[in-house]
């Protein structure tokens, strides 16, 4: 009787899920590069300026690269009908 209070301890400490550690996407460049790691960790990096020097980086890696979701990139302009001739 003694050892399930401690058993419920223990049971619920190894039930806990430690917190997630949030990662941010750096930077305005318009390209990052997602690194897998050992283990199944990954990371990622956004300081390439183009798309050939991401792919450069990966290379030969366990990684790949993807457009940066937070940059600011330039709105085209709306285009209205043609006018009617």
């Amino acid at each position: 009787m003694r050892a399930l209070p401690f058993l419920l301890i223990l049971w619920i400490t190894m039930s806990a899920s430690a917190p997630a550690a949030a990662q941010r996407f750096n930077g305005n460049y318009p390209v990052c590069l997602q690194k897998w790691e050992w283990g199944g960790a990954s990371y990622i990096s956004c300081h390439y300026s183009s798309w050939e020097e991401c792919k450069a980086t990966a290379a030969g890696l366990s990684a790949m690269c993807l457009l940066n979701p937070y940059v600011q990139r330039p709105v085209p302009p709306e285009r209205g009908p043609r006018p009617y001739r």
